[in-house]
């Protein structure tokens, strides 16, 4: 009975809602149609009295005649206005059109004198026509486009309105004396008949992109007729002089007139050429009265429209609450009928349900999350209803689902804890093996003097060192947290020279602008491990010959941003936005994982310190920027500290980093507020592995790209291993050897065993 009850009742609210809407634009027709008489007689007012009014003619009975056809149109508009919805747009537009009509008067009483004189009186019309004009935006209830209708309908009234003022201008520059005109005015007056008729134009062109084909069509046949009506009288006129024996001269067409008017040409020069400002006033009338009549066609079809929605939503509304009822009447019947016979088990079932659902189910799930799965009781009580009828199969269904529900939960659980505890023992099992190899390495090191044999053993060292890296990637993977951390805060240019020592081509990167910061002893490990997967790709997927230069700002609420710069070849948005999604919401472990492992290890290690790790497009240039948001809680400065250096440097950066200066102007505010549209994006399924992070060795890579831990074969010449310029990462403060010389003094560069803590760590 409810659900009949709600769904008729939204049916027929819809239907009345859709009814008073309907009525509204029928009323909202009938004011547009009213407005656009109004404004159109108001202007044809101004166009007619320019003859008579120049002639000093103001009771001429055709000025008379004009205003009084003015005023019976405002009282029409007035009966329309009162019947009218009290929209606020409608409210606003109507406001306009009083202030415009409070003007009236005065504009008549002042038409070509002395108080205002040139085409001031021609334009003066404008305040009462144009607010008028624009009440056709609120136009277009029951069509396709409400705002495309609106507009063609505004389109045509500016066509029509600037045709009105082409004509008024035009006929006062044929009649008035031109050598009692005062200095300049006559090119006044030229350049605004000019400034109309290129307003005509843009009128038909804006009329053009918002109206329909049809729409057209009808412009095309209307200035076809006028045409053709046009010659007619022009046939006409020569029989009715060739009769009274006067001498006849066919005017040229509108546009010629125009272009004549415009000119400056002499009034007896126009003349000659046919140009009068009967002949004038009567083509540009025709051109108004086509305009015009296309202006009725829209508005009486929008009005039909509107009515014959109304019909139907009439009849819909009341077709709607007869059949709400009748459903209501046999819902009601149904109901009491299966209450008698269901509803008691029902209510049995559905509380058993909701117990399991919110409370029996989750508690077994959460027991499987914790505990070892195959230590928790997975056994299911049935839900007590014991009858044979359709609700006792339903409960027996519904525990078959609960059992297969918890079977499910808790395999997965094994599932989990099994290739967990594979990542876990994999990595420890050659975690030792590596340490003693790298143990080996250095020590080979220190004693070789030949630089050929010191340089394999360099990148022996790296590979070895990778290797380590990706044994503790799988410790990420399982969940794995470090087993030794540092007792003690690190400075941060130690944290990021352990990172860059960790890359195969350390020698690329530059270190610029570190301030004075250290890093929490507890977040050393994972953000030494982080680093080196970000500059790991970025000297990766760059040039050989380029640099990969490394930042640091300390902000005023004590984040810092560390930001990494390569010149690669970048990535496109949808790959950005795709990496920034996984790096704020790093996933399950699964297939894909293990085909994007530096991807998912970076997002990992961020969340376990709350890290904000994004990626973005290098400024001005190719390539990806790394910007990893260092929290407050990771960072470790003394009370003594001071922030004057800090926020100097920062203010420096400011001026050379686009953005920079608001970000530190904005205070705590999200640095990454410039891209985090990124975030928004949703990942399209099918993720192809971008150039900012390869997979791993063994899986699938995006373009042959080699894996974020795995080997990192840089795709062009091999740079030498030896340091290519002043400064090489010096490895963190631990137990890794520093940088040493060989008994031929050729520099050695730091060990490679960076995250290593010391013994006492």
């Amino acid at each position: 009975m409810l659900v009949a009850l709600g769904l008729g009742g939204v049916r027929v609210k819809n239907s009345i809602d859709t009814l008073q809407d309907a009525n509204d634009a029928v009323r909202v027709a009938e004011l547009v149609q009213a407005a656009n008489a109004y404004a159109s007689d108001a202007i044809n007012e101004r166009d007619v009295s320019v003859i008579p009014l120049l002639q000093g003619k103001r009771d001429a009975p055709a000025v008379v005649a004009a205003r009084k056809v003015t005023d019976a149109d405002a009282k029409a508009f007035d009966t329309a206005v009162a019947r009218a919805p009290k929209t606020a747009g409608l409210t606003r537009r109507i406001e306009l059109v009083r202030a415009g009509e409070k003007q009236l008067t005065a504009v008549r009483a002042n038409a070509f004198t002395a108080k205002v004189s040139g085409v001031q009186t021609e334009e003066s019309y404008h305040a009462v026509q144009h607010p008028l004009m624009e009440i056709s935006n609120e136009l277009g209830f029951g069509s396709n486009n409400q705002a495309s209708f609106g507009r063609t309908l505004y389109a045509i009234s500016l066509t029509q309105a600037a045709e009105s003022l082409v004509r008024a201008i035009g006929t006062h520059l044929l009649v008035e004396d031109r050598d009692a005109l005062a200095e300049g005015e006559l090119q006044t007056q030229l350049g605004s008949f000019s400034s109309y008729v290129y307003l005509e134009q843009v009128g038909l062109q804006e009329y053009a992109g918002a109206g329909t084909a049809g729409d057209m069509t009808r412009l095309r046949t209307a200035l076809a007729d006028a045409q053709k009506k046009g010659a007619q009288q022009t046939a006409k006129a020569a029989e009715e002089a060739e009769a009274a024996g006067q001498t006849f001269v066919k005017p040229p067409a509108l546009t010629k007139m125009i272009t004549e008017i415009a000119a400056g040409t002499p009034t007896d020069q126009l003349a000659a050429e046919g140009i009068t400002p009967e002949s004038f006033f009567a083509a540009s009338a025709l051109a108004f009265d086509a305009y015009r009549g296309i202006e009725v066609r829209l508005t009486d079809t929008a009005l039909a429209n509107a009515r014959s929605i109304a019909a139907d939503a009439r009849m819909a509304a009341i077709v709607n609450g007869s059949l709400a009822l009748g459903a209501v009447l046999v819902a009601v019947l149904l109901a009491a009928w299966v209450a008698r016979s269901m509803s008691r088990g029902m209510r049995r079932l559905s509380a058993s349900a909701m117990e399991i659902a919110e409370q029996r189910l989750p508690a077994v799930i959460t027991q499987l999350s914790l505990a070892v799965p195959g230590q928790v009781d997975t056994r299911v009580t049935p839900i007590p209803i014991t009858t044979t009828d359709e609700i006792g199969e339903v409960a027996r269904a519904f525990d078959h689902v609960h059992r297969e529900a918890v079977r499910l939960a808790a395999e997965q659980a094994l599932l989990r804890g099994n290739i967990n505890t594979i990542f876990t023992n994999l990595s420890r099992r050659n975690q030792s093996l590596i340490e003693r190899q790298l143990a080996l390495i250095t020590d080979l090191e220190e004693r070789e003097a030949d630089p050929e044999q010191l340089a394999n053993l360099f990148k022996l060292d790296h590979l070895a060192t990778r290797v380590r890296r990706n044994g503790e990637n799988l410790l990420v993977l399982g969940g794995e947290r470090p087993t030794q951390q540092w007792d003690h805060p690190l400075p941060l240019v130690d944290v990021i020279r352990a990172a860059a020592s960790e890359v195969e081509q350390y020698e690329r990167i530059e270190l610029a602008g570190i301030p004075e910061a250290e890093i929490h002893g507890r977040a050393v490990t994972d953000l030494v491990h982080l680093l080196a997967e970000l500059l790991e790709n970025a000297t990766s997927f760059s040039s050989p010959r380029s640099t990969v230069r490394v930042t640091a700002t300390r902000l005023p609420d004590t984040r810092i941003m560390v930001e990494i710069h390569d010149k690669g070849i970048g990535l496109v948005p949808e790959d950005f936005a795709l990496i920034n999604h996984k790096l704020a919401n790093p996933p399950t472990a699964d297939a894909d994982v293990y085909q994007y492992m530096g991807l998912f290890v970076v997002g990992r290690l961020a969340d376990r310190h709350g890290i904000r790790v994004q990626l973005r497009p290098a400024a001005g240039e190719s390539g990806t920027t790394s910007l990893v948001m260092l929290p407050g809680t990771v960072t470790w400065r003394s009370d003594t500290e001071s922030d004057d250096d800090t926020l100097a440097l920062a203010a420096f950066k400011a001026r050379a980093t686009p953005g920079l200066g608001a970000l530190l102007a904005a205070g705590p505010a999200d640095p990454f507020g410039a891209h985090e549209a990124w975030d928004d994006g949703n990942p399209a399924p099918g993720f192809a592995a971008p150039s900012g992070f390869a997979a791993p060795s063994g899986g699938p890579a995006a373009a042959g790209a080699p894996a974020a831990g795995g080997h990192a074969a840089s795709r062009g010449p091999a740079a030498p291993d030896v340091p290519a310029q002043a400064g090489p990462p010096a490895p963190s403060a631990s137990s890794a050897s520093s940088a040493s010389s060989a008994s031929s003094g050729r520099s050695r560069r730091a060990s490679k065993r960076g995250r290593r803590p010391a013994k006492d760590g």
